[in-house]
């Protein structure tokens, strides 16, 4: 009987592991998302002590509520005359720090993107993936593009378009809260194997769908790992999902020569991260 027990424990381990983002409970005193963007924003701090900053607040879970809990994302596909079932689990909304009702979408480079999904145990979205998730959002919202500019990778501009989103959340407020699951509002940093192979490291983006279903944002990889505009996002995804039922890690996944189509349509993806250095 014990041992039962024990297994039926060990089970909902497993499912809760999948289901919710794992950080420390944020502190009472932490900064809201206005108050932390107002303390990066000074001109004269640089990227990387930015990032720092910004990782240091993510690690001690200066995150909102409606981030931790995890959205499930089904997946069905017959191939070679097998029909196979994959649930995935995907943040509700992009990477962002503060309270529920007081947050800032926070832009990162590839590097601390991976940083922190590493920290979660968790996975950058491959384009499919990004795809997969649009059509199953509830709340889809219009993108906000600003016009290009020297600036799009300020503080400030991330500020204006923050507030935008937010005003555009407006109406979805008690839902969005509750963790349901958003697209729409942000570009991806994604996984593919576009990352490697360039002469300088590269991030990769692609989304931003547009409420007829289109991305206005191809697969693109031209700019440098260094950078991070107001429109990029970072979702993220439990490495652990469920197979036909059975647990499974997703990076095994997108090295399988067969498997590999479920949550990828570039093939196979054997190095599902981005380089650190």
């Amino acid at each position: 009987m014990k041992n039962l027990l024990y297994f039926f424990v060990f089970l909902m381990s497993l499912n809760s592991f999948a289901q919710e983002i794992k950080l420390k409970k944020r502190k009472a005193n932490a900064s809201t998302g206005s108050q932390f963007a107002k303390s990066i924003s000074d001109t004269s701090l640089s990227l990387t002590d930015r990032e720092k900053i910004i990782y240091a607040e993510i690690k001690n879970g200066n995150i909102p509520d409606f981030l931790r809990k995890l959205n499930p994302i089904q997946i069905q596909k017959v191939i070679n005359e097998t029909n196979y079932k994959l649930e995935f689990y995907t943040t509700s909304d992009y990477l962002s720090i503060g309270t529920n009702d007081d947050y800032f979408y926070t832009p990162t480079t590839p590097m601390l993107a991976q940083q922190i999904a590493d920290l979660t145990h968790s996975i950058l979205p491959t384009k499919k993936m990004v795809d997969d998730i649009y059509k199953q959002a509830k709340i889809k919202l219009d993108p906000q593009p600003i016009l290009p500019s020297k600036a799009m990778t300020t503080v400030p501009v991330f500020m204006a378009h923050n507030d935008t989103v937010l005003k555009q959340l407006q109406s979805f407020k008690q839902r969005h809260q509750q963790s349901e699951l958003t697209a729409g509002n942000k570009k991806d940093i994604i996984i593919s194997n576009k990352i490697y192979g360039q002469p300088t490291p590269r991030v990769v983006i692609y989304g931003w769908h547009k409420l007829d279903g289109k991305a206005i944002q191809p697969v693109y990889n031209k700019h440098t790992n260094t950078w991070a505009d107001y429109s990029h996002g970072v979702r993220l995804i439990s490495n652990i999902g469920y197979l036909n039922g059975k647990r499974v890690r997703l990076t095994e996944i997108l090295k399988d020569p067969i498997l590999h189509e479920l949550l990828s349509d570039e093939g196979i993806i054997l190095n599902a991260k981005y380089p650190l250095n």
